[in-house]
C-alpha cells in the first residue's frame, strides 16, 4: 500500500495569463481581453493616465467521483493581472467596458488634448 496515495504525476495547476488585443479607432482604443471562467464581479480594471490594469480573482474547482464515492477533489484559487501603456491618456468617465463569454471588451476614450500654454515674459 506503500505509495498508494501518490499521485501518478503532479501537475501544478496556476491561472493562464491574460491575453489582451488592443485596436485603436479614431478617438478610442478597443480593448479585448481573454480570462474565461471568471465571473464579472471578480474583475477590476484601473486607469491611471495612459496605464490600464486589469485583474482577476481566479477561482477553480475540480471533483472526479467514481459512483458515490468521492476519488479526488482540488481546488485553485488566486489572482491573474495584466497591466500596460497606451499612447494617449484615458478620459475614465466617457469610457465603458462589458464582459461576455469569458471576454471583456474596454472602450477606453482618448482624453482631449489640452492646447498648449504660452507664457509672457516679463
Amino acid at each position: 500500500m506503500r505509495g498508494f496515495f501518490k499521485p501518478l504525476r503532479q501537475v501544478r495547476e496556476s491561472a493562464a495569463p491574460i491575453k489582451v488585443d488592443v485596436v485603436e479607432k479614431g478617438d478610442a482604443y478597443v480593448v479585448k481581453a481573454e480570462i474565461p471562467g471568471v465571473k464579472k464581479d471578480d474583475i477590476q480594471v484601473t486607469i491611471e493616465g495612459n496605464q490600464v490594469t486589469i485583474a482577476a480573482e481566479v477561482k477553480r474547482e475540480s471533483e472526479q467521483k467514481d459512483g458515490e464515492r468521492l476519488v479526488r477533489s482540488e481546488r485553485y484559487f488566486g489572482s491573474v493581472y495584466r497591466s500596460f501603456v497606451l499612447p494617449a491618456d484615458i478620459d475614465e468617465a466617457a469610457s465603458n467596458a462589458k464582459y461576455e463569454d469569458g471576454v471583456l471588451e474596454l472602450t477606453l476614450t482618448k482624453r482631449a488634448e489640452s492646447a498648449a500654454k504660452k507664457l509672457t515674459i516679463q
